[in-house]
């Protein structure tokens, strides 16, 4: 497409260059791609394309600058990217004739290059280019010799280069525990410059190699063939390959022809090309992709293709042929001889890479690249304002321009480039797993930032699905196997591969032999004698047929028949002056909640379950707010009483019975709002404690939310505080007998227990725990009955004849005057 500026484009989208036999008696015929056509490096050439038409539709990058593009197929080999490098500068033309002028205008005839998206190609390109500081930005060459910028000054990358990828899979082999394995490369530049970076890492982290070797698709096949033999041979089950796609497929179809051991394929570049998805021997294959990403507006682009659009392109025309399997009218192509497309092809209904945008990666690099491009040009011809189509610039500019850009795409990543032209290394952990219908899929399953903290750079997020579909990582080591219960250590003054065995540590064990580490037992087990296997812990937790509980339980019903003889004892004399001041109703409902406060202190005992969890907490709550309620009432009605008395008050008539009896239900309501808030955002639940002993477990009651077991407690301490406070200053209020008084003694008695609760509550450990609670429940339930009702039952029984209305009044002379 014709443009302003036109920017190059250089793909792979074949493998290889059809070979002629040169006679010398006849011209050269011109080059042309043999072979099948990768769908998936179609996509990254029309990603170009469409790229570009977004960027012509921008108003606020290159405003009023139509962006052109000239699109080649390098076919992956070094000869046709060197051709393209040459149209690219001097234009179209393919031949010079003795007519021809090498005068021409020193004026690239592209600004800038797109490509390839293969390494040997890209450095062909980029030795050409570079003579005429035409920028090149590669979507996906990583060959880390593109870095060296006195061989390559005008390359750029948008993809990590081959050194960060040998260093990150250095790190993931390390991280497995692997010491002992294979390795494989193309012969090329990116293979040769990424495997002797990664051979330099893999000794620094202290791994071995049994075989490195190298081969390229266009070499002899017996070279191919040694190469497989000596795969089978070895003795190493993970292999690193550093492979271009092609040469890894013709790796993997070859080893398919006779037997193979499982292997754990390891490796960048090829793991996250779609068409080798279709070898099953590399299920579990497990390596370094780019980043997934989603380009908005892509899909419905690479799917916007009639047979009129196809037919002006001949790569296109290829695509739509191949892919239907019929011959486009008036178009003479592959399939010649084929049945006529007649229209009904649906380009919808495919599903092959170049449709396939769940996993757009490298397609992502060349919208990352193409988009430098033009940020350079912008900056270039562009002020604040506008930009100046008819301006004339040499290509050494958009160089210049290019080292110092920094934008984020609209897809929301940010492109830069470092003194070598790299971007910063950041990489997904890709695992091959299969899928439900028994194909295989890519999975991610952790990153790897260059950027970060060193030791932080990598990361696993999720499980990982081994060779064969294993859910344990494989072992490749040089030594004997170790037994179970020992571990292997690396023997001093030896290489790291090779190692002795020692017993594993406590609380690990190991039940199987090579075991690269000692596994942790589960939480709720500890290892037997031998460390081969782990057995259950034993539980521990207040049940019924501990002393303790026993103990605490006689306590708790003690305490519930004691109310309960008081309850009879104050019905018995209901009618009396003692059981009828400060409202008797008050006083039943006291000790009615004093019974339900020493029977929930049994919900405590036992075996901790959802529903016992619930239960003791809101249930203790509930009933103790019930109780401070009613002695919040009665000290109101002693003030009350007393104010009553002085001339011209009323004050009883707004706190009588009915106000009393609606002041304790609305303070115990507002309990249990807040009991049931908290059991509807994050109750309590069954918690297996882990932390106190190594070899047991304690089975406890978790808060869930602490907010609310603190809130509760906290409106419990709230009322007794106000009761305490009310009563205190009621303590003087001239009585015979002054409930007040008691009221006091018995607020000070339950404030001093649950403050002292707070600490040992905090600090004791397991199932005392629990058994400090129900304590301090016990122990002011017993303050409450003992301070209150004590002294009224002891008139009614002991001192009849203070249980009169006068003397209550004051009326009698005390013994002391």
């Amino acid at each position: 497409m014709n443009g302003d500026f036109v920017i190059g484009g250089s793909f792979s989208i074949h493998y290889y260059i059809r070979s002629e036999q040169n006679t010398y008696t006849r011209p050269p015929l011109q080059l042309q791609c043999a072979g099948s056509m990768d769908f998936r490096q179609l996509r990254f050439a029309r990603a170009m394309e469409f790229t570009i038409q977004e960027i012509n539709n921008r108003t606020d990058l290159l405003p009023g600058i139509t962006l052109g593009y000239q699109i080649h197929d390098s076919c992956s080999e070094e000869p046709m990217a060197v051709k393209i490098a040459f149209q690219l500068t001097n234009g179209m033309e393919p031949f010079f004739n003795d007519t021809d002028s090498c005068s021409k205008s020193a004026a690239a005839a592209v600004p800038a290059v797109v490509g390839d998206s293969n390494s040997p190609p890209s450095v062909a390109l980029a030795r050409m280019l570079g003579l005429f500081r035409i920028p090149q930005v590669g979507p996906y060459a990583t060959c880390a010799c593109l870095s060296d910028k006195r061989q390559y000054p005008a390359f750029f990358r948008t993809v990590p280069s081959g050194d960060h990828q040998a260093a990150a899979l250095a790190k993931l082999v390390k991280y497995f525990g692997w010491t002992w394995i294979g390795a494989v490369r193309s012969d090329t530049d990116y293979g040769n410059y990424g495997m002797a970076s990664f051979l330099k890492a893999a000794q620094e982290e202290g791994i071995c190699v049994e075989y490195s070797e190298s081969y390229y698709r266009t070499q002899p096949r017996s070279k191919l063939e040694r190469v497989a033999n000596v795969i089978r041979r070895s003795t190493a089950r993970v292999i690193v390959a550093f492979l271009h796609v092609g040469d890894m497929k013709f790796l993997l179809a070859e080893l398919t022809k006779q037997p193979l051991p499982p292997l754990q394929w390891v490796g960048a570049y090829w793991i996250t090309d779609p068409d080798i998805l279709r070898f099953n021997m590399c299920a579990g294959a497990i390596g370094f992709g780019f980043p997934r990403s989603v380009i908005p507006g892509l899909r419905e682009f690479l799917l916007d293709l009639s047979p009129a659009q196809a037919l002006k392109s001949p790569l296109l025309t290829e695509f739509w042929e191949r892919s239907f399997s019929c011959s486009l009218k008036g178009k003479a192509g592959f399939s010649d001889g084929a049945r006529e497309c007649d229209g009904s092809e649906d380009i919808r209904a495919l599903q092959n890479p170049y449709t396939d945008t769940s996993q757009l990666r490298v397609t992502n690099m060349v919208y990352k690249a193409t988009y430098a491009i033009a940020h350079a040009i912008h900056g270039v011809i562009c002020n604040d304002t506008q930009c100046d189509k008819s301006a004339k610039f040499a290509p050494w500019q958009i160089l210049n321009q290019l080292k110092t850009v920094n934008f984020t795409t609209k897809n929301g990543y940010q492109v830069t480039f470092d003194s070598n032209g790299d971007p910063v290394a950041d990489f997904e952990l890709v695992n091959w797993q299969f899928k439900k219908d028994g194909s295989l899929e890519f999975v991610t399953v952790g990153r790897y930032e260059s950027s970060k903290p060193s030791g932080q750079e990598f990361s696993v997020t999720r499980a990982i699905s081994w060779l064969g579909g294993q859910t344990e990582v494989p072992v490749s080591v040089c030594s004997e196997s170790c037994p179970p219960g020992t571990r292997k250590a690396v023997q001093k003054g030896k290489p790291v591969c090779c190692y002795d065995c020692i017993p594993c540590a406590e609380a690990e064990i190991s039940n199987k032999t090579d075991s690269l580490n000692c596994a942790q037992c589960p939480p709720e087990f500890w290892p037997n004698t031998q460390r081969d296997s782990c057995f259950p812990k034993p539980v521990e937790f207040l049940s019924w047929d501990d002393t303790l509980s026993i103990i605490l339980t006689a306590f708790s019903i003690s305490g519930a028949f004691i109310a309960v003889c008081v309850a009879a004892v104050f019905y018995k004399h209901r009618t009396s002056p003692i059981v009828r001041a400060n409202n008797s109703e008050l006083s039943f409902l006291l000790l009615l909640a004093l019974i339900l406060c020493f029977l929930c202190s049994l919900t405590f005992i036992g075996r901790p379950s959802e529903w016992s969890c619930m239960l003791r907490h809101t249930a203790f709550g509930i009933t103790f707010v019930l109780c401070i309620s009613c002695v919040l009432g009665k000290t109101i009605v002693v003030l009350m009483a007393f104010r009553a008395t002085l001339p011209g008050s009323n004050a009883m008539k707004w706190f009588g019975p009915p106000q009393q009896r609606l002041s304790v239900l609305a303070f115990t309501l507002i309990q249990v709002l807040i009991c049931v808030l908290w059991l509807t955002i994050s109750p309590p639940f069954p918690f297996k404690n882990l932390k106190y002993y190594k070899e047991k477990i304690i089975l406890e009651c978790e808060l869930g939310s602490a907010i609310g077991f603190w809130a509760v407690l906290g409106y419990i301490g709230f009322l007794a505080l106000l009761c305490f406070i009310l009563a205190f200053l009621a303590r003087k209020l001239p009585d015979n007998f002054n409930e007040a008084k008691f009221i006091t003694f018995s607020m000070l008695i339950f404030c001093a227990v649950w403050v002292t609760f707070i600490p040992a509550y905090v600090s004791s450990p397991g199932k005392f725990t629990v058994a400090v609670e129900i304590f301090a429940i016990l122990a002011s339930s017993f303050g409450l009955i003992t301070c209150f009702f004590a002294p009224k039952c002891f008139i009614i029984m002991f001192r009849p004849e203070q249980n009169t209305k006068k003397h209550l009044m004051g009326k009698t002379p005390s013994k002391s005057l």
